[in-house]
């Protein structure tokens, strides 16, 4: 079956599994999800629908495993050992239009906006079994959801690294109803259009929800789309907002930078009060050995490696370099998703650091060097790491890259800062070679089944 958008979206969702949303056996056929309307009547059947989306994020494709990986394999972080054939193509920057790996994510992503879409767009008033109020707050969460679903679309596919990119560039489709048929072949929007139409979604969010009726940290809250507004402003230069949204999550209180002695707990500890929104895991739901422990560490996968090059940026005492084990003679992510048998971890999708982080970063770009220093100092001071003496750009990106390693940043920091993938580890066999920014494969190409299906959508520069 081919892969379009649309058949994302309609596989997203099924009728009977809307009270049993972690079954992935009952996928809909097309006919059976055009029933999907008239069978959502109460706020708990707009709440599974929901918690279906939050499965499709935790899936294999998304943030289950691969689309943190593409942000450490493609950058000085990480590479592929091939050592059961995973993340060859994407570690190389070497892929092609028919890669499994750009297919597989392109649906899977858009199978979770394809549920959001659901809750965003069922009438309030055909719903009982809860007020106005506890029906926005769900509705928000998907609008949450969507924007960053786009977003992290546009990461990945959008071309604004690519040549002279920018704002005006090819970015994707940005899709905001399920199964329209007055758009079923959508075409792609602009980087501009993305990122306006994802703000727009947080700041719908922010205007439905309350913060007094967030829920826990697997799902998105007020100040997620706080979060999420600072991550994305940074990524395209828009800092007055990147710092006016990273500071109400700062001004909330409800989060603090974690110690060094706590640090490394918070990545096999449910709900610590630096986790902002993660994608939940238990002894009973989990990906098993297809998640992110069995493809960091040894093991029958293990194919993502450290570089020796990232082991080296950490000191002696910084709690961070414990979390990287040497074993025959290869640096292995052991500290973030350690458990294995079962892989119960979290996957923290947004963690206050980070959030902290931005703002040191927003505010030296707004002139405030001194306060940039501060706010920077907080991560490294509580990782047992030396502080800071200036705050600039290549402090704070150094800070990204050893605060965040394994997480999916890396690629994302080179690319909007304008920088060229460096070769810095002679191991890397199937790692990156030097790839200059503005290269074709910054961007992973668009899926041949989507081509094929959609003759709006236009192919990727440099993919064939």
């Amino acid at each position: 079956m081919k892969k379009t958008i649309y058949l994302a979206l309609a596989l997203g969702l099924a009728l009977p599994a809307l009270n049993s949303c972690r079954d992935e056996s009952l996928e809909p056929t097309l006919q059976q999800s055009k029933d999907l309307e008239s069978s959502i009547n109460t706020l708990e059947d707009l709440t599974a629908v929901l918690n279906a989306g939050y499965n499709r994020m935790s899936g294999v494709a998304y943030y289950g495993r691969d689309y943190i990986i593409f942000g450490e394999v493609r950058s000085d972080n990480t590479y592929s050992n091939a050592n059961s054939n995973r993340f060859v193509t994407p570690a190389a920057m070497k892929m092609t239009v028919n890669d499994a790996y750009a297919a597989d994510t392109w649906a899977q992503i858009y199978a979770a906006i394809g549920t959001a879409n659901v809750v965003i767009n069922k009438d309030t008033k055909a719903l009982t079994g809860g007020t106005v109020e506890e029906i926005n707050q769900i509705k928000g969460e998907a609008l949450i959801m969507r924007a960053l679903a786009h977003f992290d679309l546009l990461k990945l596919y959008g071309q604004q690294h690519v040549g002279t990119g920018g704002m005006s560039a090819l970015g994707v489709p940005y899709v905001t109803k399920f199964r329209d048929q007055e758009s079923l072949l959508p075409a792609r929007n602009t980087v501009q259009e993305v990122y306006n139409f994802a703000l727009k979604d947080l700041n719908d969010a922010l205007g439905l929800m309350s913060a007094g009726a967030n829920r826990d940290a697997h799902y998105f809250s007020t100040h997620a789309a706080n979060a999420l507004i600072a991550r994305m402003a940074l990524y395209f230069k828009d800092y007055k907002t990147a710092e006016a949204a990273a500071k109400k999550v700062i001004d909330s209180g409800k989060y603090a930078v974690a110690t060094a002695a706590t640090f490394p707990a918070t990545f096999n500890t449910d709900y610590t009060n630096n986790q902002i929104f993660s994608v939940a895991a238990s002894p009973t739901d989990n990906l098993g050995i297809n998640g992110l422990a069995n493809i960091y560490q040894k093991g029958s996968y293990g194919d993502v490696v450290a570089t020796q090059n990232l082991y080296d940026q950490f000191a002696d005492g910084d709690v961070r370099k414990t979390m990287i084990k040497i074993e025959d003679g290869l640096y292995r992510n052991v500290g973030k998703y350690p458990s294995r048998d079962p892989y119960k971890d979290d996957i923290p999708v947004i963690r206050y650091e980070e959030v902290v982080l931005i703002y040191a970063e927003a505010l030296l770009q707004n002139g405030n060097a001194a306060e940039a220093l501060i706010q920077l100092n907080k991560i490294a001071t509580n990782r047992g790491a030396a502080p800071y003496t200036v705050a600039n750009l290549d402090n704070i990106l150094l800070e990204r890259r050893k605060e965040l390693a394994f997480e999916g940043f890396r690629f994302y920091d080179l690319a909007r800062t304008g920088r060229d993938i460096p070769f810095v580890d002679l191991k890397q066999t199937f790692g990156t070679s030097n790839v200059k920014y503005g290269s074709y494969n910054y961007a992973f190409p668009i899926p041949a089944t989507e081509i094929g299906a959609n003759s709006n959508v236009v192919q990727n520069d440099g993919y064939k």
